[in-house]
């Protein structure tokens, strides 16, 4: 293992902070833990695990924090985890060697991000920036904050996966709290905006923050201003933003608007399982709809290899070659369908199952 201090900030986290830490006590980490402002038992809990505890006072500013966070660790490469991240998996030879043969770059963790949808438990997993030099990297940005270069705002640098993996369970909490959580980060968004109009990653992150409490008129609305300013298409931001904004407008009943939007982007977009889900969703929402395009999309969603969301690739497909084939009247195919996407575990098709074998 290569000296690694793990860099852990929150307030008020005591139902998850004894569940991040406790996976990290094998590992010979430093644990920096920054609170923010808890009234909670999070401090104490922190400390029964060994954490080094700092308290900052909170300025609206993640950046802020985090970079504490930075001062405070002893080690020159730094980890930085979430409390509503648990350690799964890490291979600590296969860290060394990951961080000697990139000691410049920026290792970005594999994390699986848990919610329900449809009656179905659902992954979806990215990897995040979290592992670096303090010499050579610190955090801009006072909200969905991003690593930087030091001494320059240029985000080239080398990236690389490491042997490390967590689960997330920040999308577990109830409506409630996922509206709490909305509300203070589009706070922080709306202020930045006012002092860079021309970013469109801040629209991108309010129409995420609307889009994770199910408002999907305000989700479009901040995904159209986004795409109304210069993108760079290959970066994974926008790709997972052209999803969500055919989503939103599929849920707001602006499909022949989505259509006519992103058949002429479509080559940017292409070889990803998402996006070809969405584009077939975007054909059976028509009026009239176009199952035949659809079922053209769905196909193609199972030939890839990899999916950014858990289904993407296997269950949301099969399901939906289902329903095309049920509106086509082949009830048979149908039923084949329904089953490879019911062998998944997924809600929908084993009702839909029950259903014709019932009629």
């Amino acid at each position: 293992m290569p000296p690694v201090s793990v860099c852990i900030i929150g307030k008020n986290e005591e139902q998850h902070i004894e569940h991040c830490l406790a996976p990290l006590a094998p590992f010979p980490f430093e644990i920096v833990y920054v609170d923010t402002g808890s009234t909670d038992r999070t401090k104490e809990l922190a400390g029964k695990h060994g954490a080094k505890i700092y308290d900052f006072k909170w300025i609206d500013d993640f950046s802020a924090a985090r970079n504490f966070a930075l001062e405070k660790a002893s080690h020159e490469y730094v980890l930085f985890i979430d409390c509503d991240e648990y350690l799964t998996a890490l291979d600590p030879e296969a860290l060394l060697a990951a961080v000697e043969a990139h000691p410049q770059g920026v290792g970005l963790l594999l994390r699986n991000n848990y919610y329900e949808a449809n009656g179905t438990r659902t992954n979806y997993p990215d990897r995040v920036e979290r592992l670096f030099s303090k010499k050579r990297f610190h955090y801009k940005g006072i909200i969905h904050e991003q690593v930087v270069t030091l001494g320059a705002d240029s985000p080239l640098y080398e990236s690389y996966e490491i042997p490390l993996t967590v689960d997330h369970a920040g999308y577990s909490g109830g409506m409630d709290a996922m509206r709490q959580k909305a509300g203070r980060n589009n706070t922080l968004l709306f202020r930045e905006i006012k002092k860079n109009p021309k970013d469109p990653y801040l629209y991108f992150q309010v129409g995420q923050s609307y889009n994770g409490i199910y408002d999907y008129e305000n989700a479009y609305i901040y995904y159209k201003k986004s795409f109304a300013l210069p993108l760079h298409f290959p970066e994974p931001w926008v790709q997972i933003m052209a999803t969500a904004y055919i989503n939103a407008m599929n849920h707001t009943g602006r499909s022949e608007e989505a259509r006519t939007f992103f058949e002429p982007l479509y080559e940017h977009f292409s070889g990803d399982a998402n996006f070809y889900c969405s584009m077939g969703n975007i054909y059976l929402n028509l009026d009239p709809p176009q199952p035949l395009r659809a079922m053209a999309e769905y196909v193609k969603a199972l030939q890839c290899q990899n999916a950014r969301e858990e289904g993407a690739n296997s269950f949301i497909p099969y399901y939906n070659i289902g329903l095309v084939n049920e509106m086509l009247g082949s009830r048979d195919s149908a039923l084949r369908f329904y089953q490879k996407a019911a062998d998944f575990g997924f809600s929908p098709a084993v009702e839909r199952l029950t259903e014709l074998n019932d009629s």
